[in-house]
């Protein structure tokens, strides 16, 4: 068993070392950058709003129970007119004499337990629900654009980094040829061959390359650095990265622009604005609900009492009159049930109904304008990054031809410093020239880079397969 355990230790530390040892791939990069990033976090976050509107509107059909109670002290008084007890065909007594008070007190309690089912919402709920739903596909269309937007930005970093890493082959093949032309001019010195002007020429064409070097070192750390912050990946595994530019061979497009990403997220929030109008249009429809109820009333310590006779005196028979005074222990009603079914019907509502259905027409109206003009815009848009390209493309073969003219001015300057036919300054411009043309080289590479990027992402067609 202990065998067993040490080597599994010991083959999760192989696989953490080796991983640890390894250069991430473009796609590591990316999924990790996929994960951290705040704006498809946030996205994602606020989407989960609607699923749980949509949670919530389906929770409409269930009942809904509800209890309360309360508890006081009761202290009523109740003017009678009319007598309650009528003598008049016995006694001769006059009818409308016994006016009376009547006082109820005591604590009294009070319990009820309320229960509501919707049972017909007039097509409402169906209605907005559908148009949520539309609204969900929308807020994922969205996602879509977002993750676009984020695989650009890596894969920007990721091209700025083989730029440099590219920069510094060149620089590093510009010091190899320097120190071995220093050498020449040192033996030129010697034999008198070149001046001591000619020679500092060399020196300061080696400090100029050496200032090159420390922005290059400064540049690629700024660029570690933010591969860094959005992916997460320890700037060590970053290190080991050597991309290599290469430029891109776009196939033709297989989607329209009707295919982005906005255009379709606008196509269903026209879709949700038109469910949200007939959901509207459904004000005038009753609206129907299943009702119960249960209530219990008490009366507790009460004291029910006339303030004058509430029978009258008997002269006749001697008899004094009796008034009302009864202390009974409690009074309880329970249970008292209500049950049933209830309607609600807004005949006329002071044109709000009207009021909301032109409302979802004009938010409808909008989204509408705003597809009109997004397609101008995207389709613009296309076009320019296809002419971008087209011009990138032209870009790398010119400054192809340019870097093999300027290796060829090089070689012959070189020559003729060698057999003291030119000066060093003729010898330091050719260099110069070839680094110059070099680093235009890779430029053109990595612009035609960016320009396929955005020609992929007009019609929502971004391949990263395609560019590593």
């Amino acid at each position: 068993m202990k065998s067993k355990l040490s080597f599994l230790l010991l083959s999760l530390l192989f696989y953490h070392y080796a991983n640890a040892q390894t250069a991430p791939g473009f796609k590591e990069l990316l999924d990790s950058a996929m994960v951290r990033d705040a704006d498809l976090k946030a996205q994602q976050t606020r989407n989960k709003l609607t699923v749980l509107d949509q949670h919530k509107l389906k929770d409409v059909y269930l009942p809904t129970l509800e209890v309360s109670g309360m508890a006081s002290y009761l202290n009523a008084t109740a003017r009678v007119i009319s007598p309650e007890l009528n003598l008049q065909p016995f006694l001769n007594i006059p009818e409308g004499k016994y006016n009376n008070n009547i006082n109820v007190s005591g604590f009294s309690g009070l319990a009820k337990a309320d229960a509501k089912m919707l049972l017909y919402s007039g097509g409402k709920v169906r209605q907005l629900n559908k148009a949520l739903e539309e609204k969900r596909q929308s807020e994922n269309i969205l996602l879509e654009k977002t993750s676009d937007e984020v695989a650009a930005v890596i894969s920007r970093a990721y091209d700025q980094l083989a730029l440099v890493h590219q920069s510094k082959k060149v620089l590093d093949e510009a010091k190899r040829r320097l120190d071995a032309n220093r050498k020449t001019a040192d033996k030129a010195l010697g034999y008198g061959l070149i001046t001591p002007y000619d020679h500092k020429k060399i020196e300061l064409a080696q400090a100029t390359l050496d200032s090159k070097m420390a922005e290059y070192e400064g540049k690629k750390e700024l660029l570690l650095t933010q591969l860094e912050v959005l992916t997460g990946i320890d700037k060590e595994r970053l290190r080991l990265i050597e991309p290599v530019l290469v430029p891109v061979a776009l196939p033709a497009p297989q989607k329209t622009i009707d295919q982005r990403a906005e255009i379709r997220a606008l196509d269903h929030g026209i879709n949700a604005s038109g469910f949200k109008i007939k959901a509207e249009q459904t004000w005038w429809i009753p609206k129907v609900q299943l009702m119960a109820a249960s209530y219990y009333i008490g009366l507790y310590g009460a004291r029910v009492k006339s303030s004058d006779n509430i029978i009258p005196p008997i002269p006749a028979i001697g008899y004094p009159g009796r008034k009302l005074d009864w202390k009974p222990t409690n009074l309880n009603i329970f249970p008292m049930l209500t049950a049933g079914v209830g309607f609600k019907w807004e005949i006329f509502d002071g044109r709000e109904g009207k009021h909301a259905i032109e409302t979802a027409r004009i938010d409808r109206e909008l989204l509408q304008n705003q597809k009109y003009d997004a397609m101008r815009k995207l389709t613009l848009n296309q076009a320019n990054n296809q002419s971008n390209y087209n011009i990138a493309n032209s870009q790398i073969a010119l400054k192809k031809k340019e870097k093999e003219m300027a290796n060829n001015a090089l070689v012959q300057a070189e020559k003729e410093f060698r057999y003291g036919m030119s000066k060093s300054t003729q010898l330091i411009e050719a260099e110069n020239d070839l680094e110059a043309a070099e680093l235009d080289y890779q430029n053109a590479i990595f612009n035609q880079r960016r320009a396929a990027v955005e020609v992929m992402r007009s019609t929502q067609e971004l391949d990263i397969t395609k560019l590593y």
